[in-house]
């Protein structure tokens, strides 16, 4: 048969330059990065190119690109149970056929090396098997010391590559070491503001009322830090910004948990009930608004760290623990603070600072029944 010509439009000059950057390459990972040289990255598959092995062990001078993967249709690794062997198997479609057909028919023509073709991925040589005869039918196999790991592998290029990507790069950030540190400071700095006003309202609004606020979200924040810190080592969790965002969502679920009891105490007194028996009445209200609110916080949590990754498992697991924590110390905590705190005279008594003065908050004059006099009955003759 007659050798296939040359590629048209290469050049004597052309060709001699491609030959003397062939010497000069340097295909051999980098010793800081371990990366491997990529010549062909930006180059045009429409002509002669060099181009490393993945491995950095060889370096090829690649012609143009005759077979796209867009010509294959599927590739699979199986083992090959008569000869005991890996194999990769090839499908291409039908004009990806006619082209292998042709190309494999004027490498079969060469010499060792030429007669060769390169799977290529991203500019990089992923395997260069030979060829000893025409493959035509549209289908080939890629036999030789392959085992399940790296014949998978070459399929799923072949396959993967069969999909007509392309990456534009929009914009390019470069952010300093020192930037998540700054970011961090700046959060729980956002976190402290956040606490003061929230205390700074209770405190006015709520008056002798915030203090059981203040002591139960100080247990709340003990808790917190505590098990963070037991917990970290053992999942590999940092306190990072989405983190101390989680925490800061936190304070305004703890927050509302005590909001809700103080309402519906305030609620029983207005009613002309005395402290003690609104303490009691109040709460099994206030428990179910406190158990239903912070179930669908936790629902949200849990949703977040199942399906999400990174740093936004961080802001959710934070959530998660700290609704948790809420239930915790509303039941354990504030609740039975609230109870002791009921039978003092400041609070009992209805001081003007208690955040409980029944003048105040336009309490009913409590209810009294009144004796039932009996209907004077007649004397009866004998």
């Amino acid at each position: 048969p007659t050798p296939a010509p040359q590629p048209t439009g290469t050049g004597d000059a052309a060709v001699q330059e491609l030959g003397q950057k062939f010497a000069t390459l340097n295909c051999a990972p980098d010793p800081k990065t371990k990366q491997v040289a990529n010549p062909a990255s930006t180059a045009d598959p429409a002509k002669p190119t060099l181009a490393c092995g993945t491995e950095g062990d060889a370096k090829y001078i690649l012609g143009p690109a005759e077979v796209a993967g867009t010509d294959v249709d599927e590739a699979k690794g199986v083992l090959d149970p008569q000869r005991g062997m890996w194999i990769v198997q090839l499908g291409f479609t039908d004009g990806g056929a006619k082209k292998f057909a042709a190309t494999t028919g004027k490498l079969a023509t060469q010499q060792q090396p030429q007669n060769q073709f390169a799977i290529t991925l991203d500019g990089q040589v992923m395997s260069a098997p030979s060829v000893s005869s025409a493959i035509a039918g549209g289908s080939a196999e890629i036999s030789g010391s392959f085992n399940q790991e790296s014949a998978t592998e070459l399929a799923n290029v072949l396959s993967y590559g069969a999909l007509p990507l392309s990456f534009e790069q929009e914009s390019t950030t470069t952010v300093t070491a020192a930037l998540g540190g700054e970011q961090l400071h700046a959060g729980l700095i956002a976190g402290a503001i956040g606490l003061a006003l929230v205390i700074i309202y209770l405190v006015v609004y709520y008056r002798g009322l915030s203090l059981i606020a203040i002591a139960s979200l100080g247990v709340s924040a003990i808790l917190t830090y505590t098990l963070m810190s037991l917990l970290g080592p053992a999942i590999g969790f940092a306190l990072n910004l989405p983190a101390v965002c989680g925490a800061i969502v936190a304070i305004g679920i703890t927050a509302d948990s005590f909001i809700v009891y103080f309402e519906r105490v305030r609620d029983e007194i207005r009613e002309g009930r005395s402290l003690r028996p609104a303490v009691e009445r109040g709460w099994p209200r206030a428990r179910r608004t406190i158990l239903v609110s912070d179930f669908v916080s936790f629902l949200a949590a849990a949703v977040l760290f199942i399906v999400t990754v990174g740093k936004v498992q961080g802001f959710a697991f934070t959530l998660g623990l700290t609704t948790l924590l809420d239930v915790v110390v509303v039941f354990l905590f504030t609740k039975p603070l609230m109870s002791l705190l009921a039978r003092t005279k400041f609070f009992g008594g209805g001081h003007p600072w208690s955040g409980l003065d029944p003048k105040r908050l336009g309490a009913k004059p409590p209810l009294r029944r009144a004796r039932r006099t009996s209907a004077p009955t007649e004397p009866k003759e004998a």
